[in-house]
Parts: C-alpha cells; sequence; structure tokens
C-alpha cells in the first residue's frame, strides 16, 4: 500500500488507530491496543470491527422494492389462510384426529311362507388398515406392508395392489384380508397394535340353509341358491358408484338373486359413531353415536316342506346321462313362485366371506354350468308344450273349432321331405281336445301350414298370436338375468341365414320345434293363465316384508300383466285338452293321483347328436286350479318318461301337504 492511501497515528491512550486505504468507495476501519511494557500489538478484546459500505440511492430502492414484494406475498398468503382456506385447514386437522366410524346395520333375513328363516348373520372378523395413518415414508410404508403379508400369508404385491386401488378413500378402512377365525383375530390385534392404521372389524356374513336332495354322493339339487342368491364384496365400480350413497370399500352386497334385487330393503341404515383418534389412529374416546337401523325382513311365498317335496322329486329321476333340470310351480292365483329348482346348482355358503380360489375354479370348471338359472336364463325349444297356445290361436282367429277334426295317418309328405307324428301309422281321426290329449302333430300341421285343399293360418298369424300372449317378453320375475325366448319370422331367417322360409319351417314352429325358443318360466307362467281363465300375472317369489323396528307387515301386491287375447269358452276347450292328456294320454300318469290335473308332455329337438329335452307343463286340481307346474329335463329324451314322473311324484307329496294345514 502507498504511503498517501496509508496513515498511523499514536494516541497517549495507549490505541493505535489503523485507517485503511479506500477501495472505491469502500473503507475499513480498525482499533488495536499496544501493550505497553511489552510493545506487543494486541486486539482489544471489546473492540467491534465495523464495515461501512457506501450504497447508492439506486440499490436501496430495489432492495426496498423486493422486501416489500416479499412482505406483500406473505400477507397475502397469510389473508388467504385465514379467511378461506381456514375451513379446510380446521377440517383437515380434525380428520387427523376425529373419524366417524360407520355402525353396520343388521341385514335383514329371509324367511319362506311360514317364517322359517332361510338366512342368518352370524359374526365374522376381518382385517383392515386406514391408508390415511400409514406412515408418509416409502421404507416405513413398505416394513408395515411386509408385516401384514407375513402375518396374513398374503403377497406383498397383493396387499399394495389393494391399497392403490382404494387409494381415493384414504379414511375408510380397506380389507386386507376377510373372514378371519376369532383366535386368529384377537392374534393379529395383539401383534400389529403397534402399528398404525390397522385394525380387526367385527360384522357379520350371511348363511343360507340349505334344503337339498341327493342324486348321487357327488350330486345334489340345491334348489334355493339361484333365488336367494349371495353377497359378494363391491367391486371397485360399484364402490365408486354407490360411495356417496353409504357403501363403504369394507361392505358386502347383493350380487345375485333376491339378495341383489331387495338390496335396499334388506341392507337397513348405518349409524354413524364420531370417535376422537391418536396418531396410530386407536380410538380414545367416543364423542357422540347415532344408532342404526335394521333391514327389513323379507318373506317369500315358498313353503319350505313343498320346496323340499320339488328337490326331491327332481332329484330322484336324474342320473349321470341328464343331471340338468329346472321345475317352477306358482300358484295360478297370484303369480307367486311356491317352490323352485335349477341344477346343477352351488352352494351360497362358498361365497359368504368370499369364495376361494379353488372352489371358484372348480365351478367355473364344471361343463354342467351350475351357474346357469335354467329356469329363468335358459333358452329351450318348447317342444310340444306350445301346442296349448298353438290351439288357443287357431280356435280364436276361427281357424278352427272343437268340431274340427284332422284324420292323422301318422304323417305329411312333402316332396321329398316327410313330418311324422310321433305315433306310427298316426292317431287317426282327431279334433282338438285328443290333439293335446296325444300330441298329434299332424294336427298342429294343417292348423298352421295347411295342406292339400286345406288353407292353415300361417305362421305369420301364429307369431302374432304367440307375442300377444307374452313370448319372446320377459315375465318380469323379480330375480336377476331372465330371458326372453325367441320367436323366428320369415325376414329373420332370410336375414340372418340367407335362406328363404319353407313350408318346413312352418310345420316345425307349429309344433314348438325349430327356432322357437322359451323359457321353463314363460312355460309356466302361461299355463297358469290357462288354468285360471286366462289372467297373466307377473311372476314373484317375494310375498312382502316386515319392518323390525316397527313390526309392521306390509304385502306385495300381485301385478296382472295382461289378459290372454282370447274367449272363455276357446281357453276352456285348451283346457279340456290338457285335463285329456291326463285321463288318456300323454300325462296319464296323473290319473294315479288323488285328485284331478291337467298338463301337456313335450319332446324338444335341439341336436341331431344328443338326446332330445324332456318337458312337462300343467295345474291342479283341474276343476279348481291353485297351482301350476312345469318341469324340463335337459336331454331327458321324452317327456312323459322322466318329466311327468318327476310332476306326479311332486303333486303327490304337495296334497298331502294340502291336507295336513
Amino acid at each position: 500500500m502507498k504511503d498517501d492511501d496509508k496513515q498511523q497515528s499514536y494516541f497517549p491512550d495507549g490505541f493505535l488507530h489503523i485507517e485503511t486505504g479506500h477501495i472505491g468507495n469502500d473503507w475499513v476501519e480498525g482499533a488495536m491496543h499496544i501493550d505497553a511494557k511489552t510493545g506487543r500489538l494486541d486486539p482489544l478484546p471489546s473492540t467491534r470491527a465495523h464495515i461501512v459500505t457506501s450504497i447508492n440511492r439506486r440499490s436501496i430502492q430495489i432492495l426496498l422494492g423486493l422486501f416489500g414484494c416479499v412482505f406483500f406475498i406473505v400477507l397475502a398468503r397469510l389473508m388467504y389462510v385465514q379467511l378461506f382456506a381456514s375451513g379446510s385447514f380446521q377440517t383437515a386437522a380434525l380428520r387427523n384426529s376425529q373419524r366417524v366410524v360407520p355402525i353396520p346395520s343388521e341385514r335383514g333375513v329371509i324367511l319362506d311362507a311360514n317364517g322359517v328363516a332361510l338366512t342368518q348373520n352370524v359374526p365374522k372378523f376381518s382385517l383392515a388398515l386406514v391408508p390415511q395413518d400409514l406412515p408418509r415414508d416409502v421404507e416405513e410404508r413398505k416394513q408395515i406392508v411386509s408385516r401384514l403379508a407375513a402375518l396374513t400369508q398374503k403377497p406383498e404385491d397383493e396387499i399394495e395392489a389393494t391399497l392403490k386401488e382404494y387409494g381415493s378413500y384414504r379414511y375408510e378402512s380397506v380389507v386386507i384380508e376377510e373372514d378371519i377365525p376369532y383366535e386368529t383375530a384377537l392374534s393379529l390385534y395383539v401383534s400389529l397394535s403397534d402399528l398404525p392404521g390397522i385394525s380387526i372389524i367385527r360384522g357379520s356374513k350371511r348363511q343360507y340353509v340349505q334344503t337339498f336332495a341327493e342324486v348321487s354322493p357327488t350330486q345334489r339339487v340345491e334348489g334355493l341358491s339361484h333365488v336367494l342368491g349371495y353377497l359378494g364384496k363391491l367391486s371397485k365400480d360399484e364402490l365408486d358408484a354407490l360411495y356417496k350413497t353409504g357403501y363403504l370399500p369394507s361392505d358386502d352386497i347383493g350380487k345375485t338373486g333376491l339378495e341383489k334385487t331387495y338390496e335396499s330393503q334388506l341392507r337397513g341404515t348405518y349409524g354413524r359413531r364420531l370417535v376422537e383418534v391418536n396418531a396410530l389412529g386407536r380410538v380414545q374416546r367416543v364423542l357422540s353415536e347415532s344408532s342404526p337401523v335394521a333391514g327389513q325382513y323379507m318373506t317369500l311365498a315358498m313353503d319350505i316342506r313343498v320346496q323340499a317335496a320339488l328337490e326331491k322329486a327332481v332329484a330322484a329321476h336324474l342320473n349321470a346321462s341328464y343331471p340338468k333340470a329346472a321345475a317352477i310351480v306358482s300358484n295360478v292365483h297370484t303369480g307367486e313362485v311356491l317352490a323352485y329348482v335349477s341344477t346343477p346348482s352351488y352352494n351360497n355358503n362358498d361365497f359368504s366371506g368370499g369364495i376361494t380360489t379353488a372352489s371358484y375354479t372348480a365351478y367355473f370348471a364344471d361343463e354342467r354350468n351350475p351357474f346357469i338359472n335354467r329356469g329363468v336364463s335358459g333358452n329351450y325349444p318348447s317342444g310340444s308344450t306350445l301346442k296349448p297356445f298353438v290351439a288357443l290361436i287357431g280356435l280364436e282367429l276361427g281357424a278352427i273349432t272343437k268340431e274340427t277334426t284332422v284324420n292323422s295317418t301318422g304323417g305329411l309328405a312333402v316332396g321329398r321331405w316327410f313330418f311324422p307324428d310321433w305315433q306310427g301309422g298316426g292317431h287317426g281321426i282327431t279334433n282338438v281336445t285328443k290333439a293335446l290329449a296325444q300330441s298329434v302333430n299332424t294336427f298342429f300341421y294343417y292348423l298352421v301350414g295347411g295342406y292339400g285343399d286345406r288353407e292353415g293360418m300361417g305362421v305369420d298369424a301364429l307369431m302374432a298370436g304367440l307375442k300377444s300372449f307374452g313370448f319372446s317378453e320377459k315375465m318380469g320375475v323379480d330375480i336377476p338375468g331372465e330371458s326372453d325366448g325367441f320367436l323366428p319370422s320369415k325376414e329373420w331367417k332370410e336375414k340372418t341365414k340367407g335362406e328363404p322360409w319353407y313350408i318346413g319351417d312352418t310345420y316345425n314352429v307349429s309344433i314348438g320345434q325349430g327356432d322357437v325358443l322359451v323359457t321353463p318360466l314363460q312355460i309356466n307362467v302361461l299355463t297358469a293363465a290357462i288354468a285360471n281363465g286366462g289372467t297373466v300375472y307377473q311372476p314373484r317369489f317375494v310375498h312382502g316384508f316386515i319392518d323390525k323396528e316397527t313390526n309392521v307387515s306390509t304385502t306385495v301386491s300381485s301385478t296382472v300383466v295382461r289378459e290372454l287375447p282370447a274367449k272363455k269358452r276357446n281357453i276352456e276347450i285348451v283346457a279340456q285338452g290338457m285335463h285329456e292328456c291326463v285321463v288318456y294320454g300323454s300325462c296319464r300318469r296323473l290319473s294315479q293321483l288323488p285328485f284331478s290335473a291337467a298338463g301337456k308332455t313335450g319332446t324338444a329337438q335341439w341336436n341331431a347328436n344328443k338326446n332330445n329335452h324332456a318337458w312337462f307343463t300343467g295345474y291342479a286340481p283341474y276343476e279348481n286350479p291353485q297351482i301350476a307346474i312345469t318341469v324340463l329335463v335337459e336331454e331327458g329324451k321324452e317327456g312323459s318318461a322322466v318329466a311327468v314322473p318327476i310332476a306326479y311324484d311332486f303333486l303327490r307329496e304337495w296334497g298331502k301337504i294340502e291336507n295336513n294345514n
């Protein structure tokens, strides 16, 4: 440093003041102390060093502007938090310390007509966790998942997938392991008590009271499974749709049968418990509580004794060659279903609490398709069970009268084609009641298609008449999965098969063969309409409900779908023909009953390489009809050989039950 930039001054007070030269506009001043004895230069202990910087006016303005902006931003944020966002922050704070815990309602029990419980609710325990309570730290979270996997024997990726799937329901309990035995649940609760968000949920699961009859040691008829249905966990789509209505990730819901149709009545209304929780999500105290409202009890029209009689009758006549069948019994004056069988079936208790992978795989591997509800969902060629309705249409259109006759000689020949009667040599002179009693094909060939110089009413008139009765439409039964059947037409065949409609097609549909498809339920409902004089009732299983809170009962009213577009006299003629079937025709096995009956057999061709389906439909008693019964045995060969014996065995037992009431 140059001499003119540096000056030293000694002062009597012993301090050395040094002014160090300037660098630009900056000056540095320091103070040192000189020891008088030693002459050593020491820093003064209490001396402060000062650095004074000269700042121009523009720099000061820029700094002030920056400070002002920061202050304004902080102030604006503070005002926003205080005035606008305080509610959300307060809610978040409360949600961390307070929780609304749902109190499940007791699901309504399903009863038979006499009050016998067909379902019951039993306790179950599930392992669950609340995603919100899991640690934010990835490693800590992974440790918890690993520990859960070790204790539950579930793969870690499966648990992670569950958490991811229900990640949007952070404050709800997500089930990791369902239907845990009590001892296991208690052990898990103790083992996992130090983990955040883990809980054992106490709920209930559905158990179904089974009535069944054995066909063999490996097959049994479980008639109620398809009717009652079962409960299952909500799918993600179901939960997303129903969450706002009160459903939770841990809930069950009716998946099939009456459990699904009447879910809202059976479920009840959940209660709510407001609790205070600690950092681990453990309940510390209850702040408030509202009680749940139990679901309604549901009463069926089915009598468990009548149901058991039908199951036993079906089981007695099935075997390994034809193990698949459907049978329906209904009240002809209300449409109520009194007994029902679709077999093979499944045990709906297998689904209660969650079905195992092994059981689920076994059901789907079963070639008999036990999940098909044959009576409601199955589409079958009707065979001769269609003939009463074909005859009624002919009578109503004036194409025939009760006195109209046809000479059955064994069948009709059209070119190189022959359309036979089932009896070689034919049935001789035949009127409409004999045609129904002995199922004479030739009579119906003439009636619909005509032959020689006799003109038939035509297939268009037939299809229009069948449709007016309700064929090719759903009957409206109160369980899911109903099919509507099918009625072909000339236009349909040309469009679908690329072929014109031949006279042979008309002959085939006139006797219930060809492309006509019906459900056993349709045949039963319309048979009941013939029995009661022409009223078509909507079929239903449920008779009414009981509110367990008030003990008030309500009855479901019968619904008239339509009246058959036919005169009562014509309906009576058809009914007479069905009665003659019992007296001397293909249903004569039923003549051994202690009461009168009416019926019609059917043998439906459906596959050239497989046996025909066996049908019977009828009602009893003939003079004062009470019930209609319809039986279908897949590949049962002939209706008179297997379906009629089932109907006979059932009607005999039904008569005994009625007499004992």
